[in-house]
């Protein structure tokens, strides 16, 4: 395929970024077709100093457990911990260990040094407290959220006491089966204990909502702010834990949409925060940024959801724009250079390290003759030429190096 796209290529940086643009999102996400490739991840460090830096953006926001997110945000703000603490517990998805995240955790917290609280960075996990083989006990949202009210609040509005909820907890083992993700029977979600659970995790966020000109007036904006994360986080838990013990063919679908949507329900609180912190940049897999709905095979059934970005794009609208992600080679992972048919392949043709891309205007320079793609494989999805224009840019790396 001859088509000369230079036109529609420049360098990746903030100016950029917010020329492609042409406005001022609350939310930028910055997609990847994989998950840990250095390259990508040192491009996104340094938009992300830029952004700071130039156009005031101060949240990270990374597709992570959104409860241990509150730790690395303790040290990058406060130096709660040590680093190598929060490498280890303030991830998920072993994502620690990655070189890039952990340069960007140092240079946050060295930004923050010294600076008053309303204008450091802070960093969000956005993900539900999830992992392929499972979901984690609901304890930590429920307790959390209990003991935030039972502090403000007059016992008598409390559903419950604190050792009822205990009991209904149990041992959090009983949560986290492994062999649950695959076998229905074995998950505790259709238990009576796990119902009462989600009645009384519904009437504790009522009241967290009821009580909210009580509340806010008594509590600073991060103890209000984590008690509606322990609120939302609790409810998607249990929603989810439910779906884990339904034996119907419907059931990994549901997951994966109850997943994405407590991804949006995390991201549009980042939102809402946006206009006193400055926007923040979103970071995560492209097939939970997309705007369009993502799709995959498991065990040969496809499956198809709505993804984070499209419900946050469609309660956002110009508040949210997206940047896919896309490279060329991954020869550690034997992805070899593309077919010069594909996105991929006519990217690959530039004489560039990385460039980003107008992805419009490169739709419109392929014109009619839509493009092949490049063949998928678990954990990496290519571009789908079909889509690009529902992106505002793409990050393009020549060739990626993934463990």
């Amino acid at each position: 395929m001859s088509v000369d796209v230079e036109a529609a290529v420049r360098a990746v940086d903030a100016t950029a970024v917010m020329e492609l643009l042409r406005g001022r999102p609350r939310l930028l996400g910055l997609g990847e077709p994989t998950h840990g490739d250095e390259v990508l991840l040192e491009l996104r460090n340094a938009l992300f100093r830029q952004l700071v830096e130039q156009e005031g953006y101060r949240t990270f926001a990374l597709e992570s457990d959104c409860l241990m997110g509150l730790v690395v945000d303790g040290y990058v703000t406060a130096g709660a911990g040590s680093l190598d603490e929060v490498m280890a517990g303030g991830f998920s998805h072993g994502w620690g260990a990655f070189a890039g995240n952990r340069a960007l955790v140092v240079w946050m917290r060295a930004y923050n040094e010294g600076r008053p609280a309303e204008q450091q960075v802070r960093f969000v996990g956005f993900d539900g407290p999830l992992e392929m083989t499972g979901a984690a006990s609901p304890r930590q949202a429920l307790t959390g959220l209990f003991g935030f009210l039972a502090a403000r609040v007059d016992a008598e509005l409390l559903p419950c006491s604190a050792q009822t909820l205990d009991g209904l907890l149990g041992v959090d083992e009983r949560w986290t089966e492994p062999a649950a993700m695959m076998d229905a029977s074995r998950s505790v979600g259709s238990s009576p204990q796990v119902r009462r659970l989600r009645l009384l995790a519904d009437d504790l966020v009522a009241l967290l909502e009821s009580q909210a000109p009580h509340l806010t007036a008594v509590s600073s904006v991060d103890e209000w702010d984590r008690a509606c994360l322990f609120g939302r986080t609790a409810v998607g838990l249990l929603r989810y834990h439910r779906w884990m013990a339904d034996g119907s063919p419907g059931r990994m679908g549901w997951l994966l949409s109850v997943r994405d949507s407590m991804m949006a329900a995390n991201l549009l609180a980042v939102a809402e925060r946006a206009a006193q912190r400055g926007p923040a940049l979103v970071c995560a897999h492209n097939a939970h940024l997309q705007r369009h709905r993502s799709g995959m095979r498991l065990g040969g059934v496809p499956l198809s959801w709505w993804s984070a970005g499209a419900m946050v794009g469609s309660r956002l609208g110009g508040g949210y724009a997206f940047l896919a992600s896309a490279v060329g080679t991954i020869l550690s992972q034997g992805v070899q250079a593309p077919p010069p048919d594909t996105v991929e392949g006519v990217l690959y043709g530039l004489p560039r390290d990385s460039c980003l891309v107008d992805a419009g205007r490169l739709a419109a320079l392929l014109g009619a003759s839509v493009p092949a793609r490049v063949s998928a494989w678990y954990g990496y999805a290519p571009l789908d030429p079909r889509y690009l224009a529902d992106a505002d840019g793409i990050v393009f790396v020549k060739d990626a190096v993934v463990a």
